[in-house]
């Protein structure tokens, strides 16, 4: 192919918030897909919290992108070229692309999509990691009940509008936790949420109180910290915390602030249990047949906050930890 694909790779492990020159703007020529191999051009780029995990020196469930690599990324596109028997050129697919233009890949991963079914940024949100963190995450750590209270921080990002929404779909009565009117006028008025917090407004202790009345039943974490600890503080007998994700403490540069409520687990016979969503990879058709059923049915929303432009990813990515995005954000790389 006579193409070039521009790449943004890892310069330097982050202090704090990424930088711009925690990263170097690379290109290179594109080449032909070698036997087993497939070309995609990357259409669309999933920005997720996890991504600054990543980022990071050390052991976690993954291995750190190395320094000098393409940034890891989530990603949907066209295959162009193909010499892999399962792909041919015009399918369009989702994978572990990466920050880039363009990626080759021996299709360890890589699963077809239909556009036709639901757009592309669709199955990188909702109808992907984002959705399928929120249902196996809910439903097989949470295990909510008709009638549970279910708390979830984070409510207008990609994973806790579905969390959400999901346990309205099982019968629970569910409190989200955002920042900001916009963002809790959005998960009461439109994905049907009984109650929000504005952390940023309120005190959350005291509201917790308020729309907790019998305590807290499923608690799904995505921000750690503080307020983590003020729900510690209104569990419900037998309460059951899902730990996925601590976005208020992944641009620390000290020590994780750890719950200091923990006791309230011991008191009230409940427990804390982390999930990856990668664990359950192969069970991602289950959730996404029922999940898709649900959206025909009009049962399940997704939102999609889509920048424009690969040259803007440093900036966009920042957009995740400044709580700047109202359901799922992706980067469009290139039109069709």
């Amino acid at each position: 192919m006579n193409a070039t694909n521009h790449q943004f790779r890892l310069a330097a492990r982050p202090v704090g918030m990424p930088k711009r020159d925690n990263w170097n703007y690379t290109e290179e020529p594109v080449r032909e897909p070698a036997d087993g191999e497939l070309l995609v051009k990357v259409l669309y780029i999933s920005l997720d919290p996890a991504m600054r995990g990543w980022m990071n020196e050390g052991k976690s469930y993954i291995p750190p992108v190395g320094i000098g690599e393409v940034m890891r990324a989530g990603g949907a596109g066209r295959v162009v070229s193909s010499k892999h028997p399962g792909f041919v050129a015009g399918d369009y697919v989702i994978g572990h692309f990466g920050v880039q233009e363009y990626a080759l890949s021996d299709g360890k991963d890589v699963a077809k999509v239909d556009p036709k079914v639901a757009p592309l940024p669709v199955y990188l949100g909702t109808l992907g990691m984002p959705g399928m963190t929120a249902y196996f995450g809910l439903l097989d750590i949470g295990k909510p009940n008709p009638g549970d209270t279910v708390v979830v921080s984070g409510a207008a990002g990609a994973v806790g509008t579905v969390v959400g929404q999901i346990a309205k779909l099982k019968g629970c009565r569910v409190v989200g936790i955002a920042g900001g009117a916009d963002k809790c006028r959005y998960i009461v008025e439109e994905l049907g949420f009984d109650a929000a917090i504005d952390y940023k407004s309120e005190d959350v202790k005291g509201a917790l109180r308020t729309h907790c009345p019998k305590g807290v039943d499923v608690y799904f974490d995505n921000v750690g910290g503080d307020i983590l600890d003020a729900v510690l503080t209104r569990l419900a007998r037998g309460a059951r915390i899902v730990i996925c994700g601590a976005i208020s403490q992944y641009n620390n540069t000290g020590p994780v602030k750890g719950p200091a409520n923990y006791m309230s687990l011991l008191v009230n016979r409940a427990s804390m249990t982390g999930m990856v969503v990668f664990d359950y990879a192969a069970r991602y058709g289950e959730a996404a047949r029922e999940m898709a059923g649900w959206m025909a049915a009009g049962k399940l929303k997704s939102r999609e906050d889509i920048v424009e432009g690969l040259e803007t990813f440093p900036d966009t990515l920042l957009k995740l930890f400044k709580g700047e995005n109202t359901g799922k954000l992706v980067l469009q790389v290139a039109k069709e």
